[in-house]
């Protein structure tokens, strides 16, 4: 296990992340259904996609150019995507990222998480989706103290 004093330095420090995040996530019971059972999702085809996106929005230095919303926007279509599911997957991924590192590229990926999240939530939900925790179900960092992961 990598130590916790050391910041995220490269793509394979994002594989290690996304890998734990992925395994945490396909587990979790709010969330997991939508990877396994309405997407499909094969993690050692998602994978590659998905580290070249954190490569590029903490290094820019991958290319990535998807749509990463189209995914999001089909898996709504055929099972709403809430607060609650966004909540939850930011709550993985904080808990993910403190687990492994710490430092400044760290904490922009989870506040570069949350953000998609938000961002992802009212693209779908309308721009009034509820992101406070005033009843849409999403649950602000803040109010949690998660050190690891499943």
């Amino acid at each position: 296990m990598r130590s916790t004093t050391r910041d995220i330095g490269d793509r394979d420090d994002l594989d290690v992340i996304l890998r734990r995040f992925y395994t945490a996530a396909f587990a979790d019971p709010l969330i997991g259904p939508f990877f396994t059972e309405i997407a499909g999702t094969d993690l050692e085809v998602h994978l590659p996609r998905i580290t070249d996106f954190w490569e590029r929005a903490l290094f820019r230095t991958a290319d990535y150019g998807r749509d990463a919303f189209a995914p999001h926007a089909a898996l709504h279509s055929a099972r709403p995507l809430t607060a609650a599911h966004f909540g939850r997957w930011t709550q993985l991924w904080h808990a993910t990222v403190d687990g492994l590192h710490q430092g400044p590229t760290a904490e922009r990926a989870k506040a570069q998480g949350e953000r998609i999240a938000v961002a992802m939530l009212r693209r779908l939900a309308g721009p009034d989706a509820a992101t406070d925790g005033g009843g849409g179900g999403f649950v602000p960092l803040a109010a949690f103290e998660l050190r690891s992961v499943a």
